[in-house]
């Protein structure tokens, strides 16, 4: 257990959130991912979670194990053509997980993900979080208009409203 970590999660001022969240900024999100998604067939959800719990704490889960988990728990994986895509916010430790089901996955691969993240916490560290968020919902977007490309109406398989935990 890193000590350091757990009092980051339990110091978090709880209006560190609110200030982050505010109705226009979920607006804004979910207006990103509804943009986006007029231009591929691919399923963008968002989700932020302001700190973990402590037994999550005390086991050393990482924002990626968590990440994992909300992927399944949002059934980002139960789409049609297996394109779905969560971005995973982890508020106490600023970290951005992009989590993408296998089929745009591999076609994208690590390192563009990992850019877009890098992205998005840059913009958290300097204290713009809806021009990062809506901007890695765009980068997102990108790869997906090039891998899943849309050329006719398609289901919205998935909400667009971003989700907190």
């Amino acid at each position: 257990m890193n000590v350091k970590r757990l009092i980051k999660h339990f110091a978090l001022p709880p209006w560190l959130l609110r200030r982050a969240l505010t109705s226009s900024t979920m607006h804004a999100i979910e207006a990103a991912i509804a943009a986006s998604e007029t231009r591929h067939l691919g399923q963008i959800r968002f989700a932020v979670e302001e700190s973990l719990a402590f037994d999550a704490l005390w086991r050393g889960k990482t924002g990626r194990e968590r990440a994992l988990e909300v992927f399944a728990n949002l059934r980002v994986w139960d789409t049609e053509l297996n394109n779905g895509v969560l971005v995973y916010l982890l508020l106490a430790d600023r970290d951005v997980e992009i989590v993408a089901d296998r089929g745009i996955y591999r076609a994208v691969g690590e390192a563009a993900w990992e850019e877009i993240c890098r992205s998005i916490e840059a913009a958290l560290q300097a204290g713009q979080f809806e021009t990062g968020v809506v901007k890695g919902v765009e980068a997102i977007g990108a790869q997906l208009a090039v891998h899943y490309p849309r050329h006719a109406a398609g289901a919205n398989e998935l909400p667009d409203v971003p989700v907190v935990l």
